[in-house]
């Protein structure tokens, strides 16, 4: 695949989190007395900025109820490191292989920047990105506004770059601006979910996202 950026999602795609951020949401929302919802629920919403996620879970809430979950669900989140030992095997070396081909890395998450920066360190990714994009620092997936801030920092065109994520809200953020997406299926949604926002290609395996990209 001849692009000049690979963008990564950051949660289930590149970190192996998907059931610890479900956990951690289920466990602030039930503690302030929130009904409990299946687990299938916590996990598809991962991806979205954490206000639309919970106003998604929980229609309704007041800006002082998101605050308090917000409270609760970082208390539990930031009791677990992310190490290098919780990336998906094998998604270091491709960042790494990306970045010595002469490509450009950087990261479009649903993750605030709290949550985001010491996972950049403590995984040991930072230094292989160029820029990195968060929420809420510019608007939540499936709005494309956080690709279009990475596209102007390096001065291409949509076409040049491919979003790679485990969500539709990955792929739909990218086909909103015409540009190509890979979806993984180790994340929260699978092949179903994820053809329908035509993506260049669908992997289930590392092995396999590498020879999509040329690696």
């Amino acid at each position: 695949m001849d692009v000049k950026v690979v963008i990564f999602d950051w949660d289930g795609t590149l970190v192996d989190s998907v059931d610890h951020i479900a956990d951690s949401l289920h466990q602030a929302a039930t503690d302030l007395g929130f009904p409990a919802l299946e687990r299938e629920a916590y996990r598809d919403i991962i991806g979205l900025g954490m206000v639309e996620a919970l106003e998604k879970l929980y229609p309704g809430l007041s800006h002082e109820e998101i605050t308090s979950i917000r409270e609760g669900y970082a208390n539990y989140f930031f009791r677990k490191v992310t190490t290098p030992q919780n990336l998906f095997e094998g998604m270091g070396e491709v960042v790494l292989n990306l970045q010595q081909s002469g490509r450009g890395c950087s990261v479009a998450t649903g993750k605030s920047r709290r949550g985001l920066d010491p996972a950049l360190v403590s995984s040991g990714l930072g230094p292989h990105f160029d820029i990195t994009r968060c929420a809420d620092e510019t608007r939540s997936k499936p709005d494309p506004r956080m690709l279009e801030e990475i596209l102007l920092f390096y001065g291409i065109k949509p076409a040049e770059a491919v979003m790679i994520g485990d969500t539709r809200y990955d792929l739909e953020m990218a086909q909103r601006i015409g540009m190509p997406s890979i979806g993984v299926e180790w994340g929260v949604h699978k092949r179903d979910v994820l053809g329908g926002y035509a993506p260049h290609a669908i992997v289930d395996t590392v092995a396999d996202l590498r020879d999509v990209l040329g690696l």
